[in-house]
């Protein structure tokens, strides 16, 4: 199968051979610019949703945008501009979890399946919520209702799993207590936004960032993970320090992997409270 995608990566080279394995590894077959992808290649990354691999009629192999190749016999060729970097498994080039989750997506019309895979992925460890919207979103199938009502179900998981690592955090290093989920709003006057947590006293706010955890790349309608237009988020936050009150974002993924630093961010914030002007009064109101 891979042989076959090797074998004309050039026009006027289309009796090129496929180069071999090189002395570090005498053993094992090369192949460029392309690898496994779709159903086949979650069956390899573990999925117990996706069907074994001798049950697939079709195995689809991801390989460059211009390359001239055709779909054969088992083999379905799907193309990309842009080749993710493969991991090896079982001795083969295997396209990495989200890009090879949106490759399977795209052939799939049952909601239920579709939910299955996405569930597993994040909650199997295999990826995080961030890397596969954007990798759907890069396939344009977050407009498929079944694949837009998946991905929001897992947001909303990925955001409760978030909160608890908040909670979590705050209480394990000895953060004082803030006030949580609150909506904050000047006397009389306008709706200021929702706050993650917040300490008036020292006048600090918290947000949980979801918007791809700090990459560029974004859902629709240029929207966070939450639903919230991104220049909507960026005026709340500029309006609330003008107001004098430190906001403090933290992506999801760092608290997960970092969670000691974020804390450290969050006490430095706390502790020059003191060296600051004192805030504007604000209304704090359950969210």
């Amino acid at each position: 199968m891979l042989l076959y995608t090797a074998r004309e990566r050039s026009p006027g080279r289309s009796g090129h051979v496929p180069d071999q394995p090189g002395p570090a590894d005498p053993t094992a077959p090369h192949y460029e610019d392309a690898m496994i992808t779709g159903l086949a290649a979650l069956a390899l990354h573990g999925f117990s949703s996706a069907p074994p691999l001798p049950s697939l009629g079709t195995i689809d192999v991801l390989v460059p945008r211009l390359r001239r190749l055709r779909s054969t016999g088992c083999v379905r060729i799907v193309r990309a501009p842009v080749l993710p970097a493969p991991e090896r498994l079982a001795g083969v080039p295997v396209a990495p979890v989200p890009r090879a989750l949106a490759d399977a997506v795209a052939g799939l019309a049952d909601a239920g399946t579709v939910r299955r895979l996405l569930t597993e992925a994040v909650t199997g460890g295999h990826c995080d919520a961030a890397a596969l919207v954007r990798e759907l979103t890069a396939a344009r199938l977050l407009d498929r209702p079944q694949v837009e009502q998946a991905v929001n179900s897992l947001v909303a998981e990925g955001r409760a799993h978030a909160e608890d690592r908040l909670y979590r955090m705050v209480r394990e290093y000895g953060l004082p207590d803030p006030l949580w989920n609150v909506d904050l709003s000047l006397p009389g006057g306008p709706r200021l936004g929702g706050l993650d947590a917040y300490w008036p006293q020292q006048a600090v706010a918290l947000d949980l960032d979801t918007h791809r955890d700090d990459r560029p790349e974004n859902r629709r309608e240029n929207r966070r993970d939450d639903g919230i237009p991104r220049a909507e988020y960026s005026r709340k936050r500029e309006h609330l320090e003008r107001l004098g009150i430190t906001v403090v974002r933290i992506a999801p993924r760092r608290l997960r992997d970092a969670a000691e630093q974020q804390a450290a961010v969050i006490r430095t914030a706390l502790m020059a409270a003191d060296d600051r002007e004192p805030a504007a009064y604000v209304v704090v109101l359950p969210r």
